[in-house]
């Protein structure tokens, strides 16, 4: 491949440009799987290795104490975002790609050789906690990345197709994750898992981020040398000037990654503990409803193509704020796994709204000097805040015997999705991709007409 794919949104479309723009939506999505998928063994895997760093405790204590240490590794987020973010404006998307995918693998290869609480007492969960800030890092600087380098290298008309694959790979890491899970569950016993077989997962990730490394190295850049030698690239200066947006990203953000991990990586623990559906059947029912998942978000993405990016955010906020409590309150009260399965499946297809085009909605919104970093900070700001504390705060309002809180926690935060989305302008008229580039103006006089002084 060349160094360099063109960006322009005039250019005119041609064989060999789109087949390399397609090779580095796929070169780059093999990084993001690998990505994820190490950052969410961790949340699967929690219910065998949760008591071998947590002994001490209840079910419910040790998933409580497990979920503060996943809680801990999207703090880190915000950190990973601004670094990676900056690294990315100013060295290049790639460069930033590439050192996030390398930083993914230590962390997972640490937690694979971890000693246990038996072995090394407190030094056991503090190192564990050392390597899943490292996987935060990591994980806060690949979304703003990937998902700028996804909206640039896709073809004008189809981005919203093109960029959904962020998510697909975003799933796919999880539903490898939790098909791992599955295929451990059924060769070795409860027994083995928590003694040892949890380590598996780490390892294969390991060595998976070391193959995304090399494809990740033959990737075209798509930010130009006149951005990236910019003195305002990559800097808070240059991205204050765009604090509007920012906002807004933030306020649609925080209810999408909420639901988002309410109805993926909590979800099997809800079947677990409220549901009281047995731990395999339970991953089973997630399984399942990930691959569903994954496979609509592509649909979701074409369909905001047609009929635009903000008539999607409107439809996931929107329903969202109307379906979360009477969904959880039945998701809890049935031991059925198939209206289980049916249940999960409304949830994540009404949040498929915001998942399928969560990269290039952002995207948009910021010029390219600041783009990654805008991106990368805004979404990592409110996904560690709500997305990181779902099931923390979840399982710590089921402790206390306050559990329906949480399903109002969720909707409230939809609602503040659904006013961010009337704020947002429509990117295909005001849009720093396809649109005029004026969104600072637009989200001027949209706020002035949402919200009265």
């Amino acid at each position: 491949m060349s160094d360099a794919i063109a960006i322009d949104p005039s250019r005119p479309d041609d064989p060999e440009d789109r087949r390399r723009r397609i090779f580095a939506i796929v070169g780059s999505s093999s990084g993001n799987l690998v990505e994820w998928f190490d950052f969410y063994c961790y949340a699967f895997f929690a219910l065998y290795f949760a008591p071998v760093f947590f002994p001490e405790g209840d079910d419910t204590s040790q998933l409580l104490k497990s979920a503060a240490v996943f809680a801990v590794g999207f703090f880190m987020r915000p950190i990973g975002g601004w670094l990676f973010g900056r690294i990315a404006d100013r060295l290049g998307r790639k460069t930033s790609m590439m050192i996030s995918v390398l930083m993914m693998c230590g962390g997972s290869l640490m937690i694979a050789v971890l000693p246990t609480y038996a072995s090394v007492g407190h030094w056991a969960p503090a190192l564990l906690l050392l390597a899943r800030m490292i996987q935060g890092l990591s994980v806060g600087g690949e979304y703003g990345t990937s998902a700028t380098y996804m909206s640039e290298v896709a073809l004008k008309g189809q981005r919203g197709f093109f960029a959904s694959f962020q998510y697909v790979t975003l799933i796919g890491g999880q539903l490898l994750a939790s098909l791992v899970l599955i295929i451990l569950q059924s060769v070795l016993t409860a027994q083995q898992l928590t003694a040892w077989g949890w380590r598996i997962p780490f390892l294969i990730g390991a060595m998976a981020a070391v193959v995304a490394l090399f494809l990740r190295s033959s990737l075209a850049e798509t930010a130009t040398k006149e951005d990236m030698a910019s003195k305002e690239s990559g800097t808070f200066a240059a991205l204050f000037k765009h604090w509007r947006a920012f906002c807004v990203v933030l306020a649609y953000t925080a209810g999408g990654s909420l639901s988002f991990y309410t109805f993926t990586t909590y979800m099997p623990k809800y079947l677990f503990n409220t549901a009281h559906i047995d731990k395999i059947t339970a991953s089973q029912i997630s399984t399942a409803a990930l691959l569903v998942y994954m496979v609509i978000q592509p649909f979701f993405g074409w369909l905001s193509d047609r009929i635009g990016r903000k008539t999607n955010m409107l439809l996931y906020s929107g329903l969202g704020t109307l379906m979360v409590v009477p969904l959880m309150t039945a998701i809890g009260a049935t031991t059925n796994p198939y209206l289980s399965f049916g249940l999960i499946m409304i949830g994540l297809t009404v949040i498929s709204f915001y998942t399928g085009i969560s990269g290039i909605v952002k995207a948009e919104l910021f010029p390219t000097q600041v783009r990654a970093l805008g991106v990368g900070l805004s979404y990592a700001v409110a996904n560690s805040i709500f997305g990181g504390t779902a099931e923390m705060v979840a399982l710590y309002l089921k402790q206390i015997g306050s559990e329906s809180s949480f399903f109002w926690y969720v909707t409230a935060m939809l609602a503040i999705a659904f006013i961010g989305s009337l704020i947002m302008p429509n990117p295909k008229r005001h849009g720093y991709l396809d649109g005029d580039g004026t969104v600072e103006e637009a989200l001027m006089r949209k706020s002035r007409r949402v919200v009265p002084a």
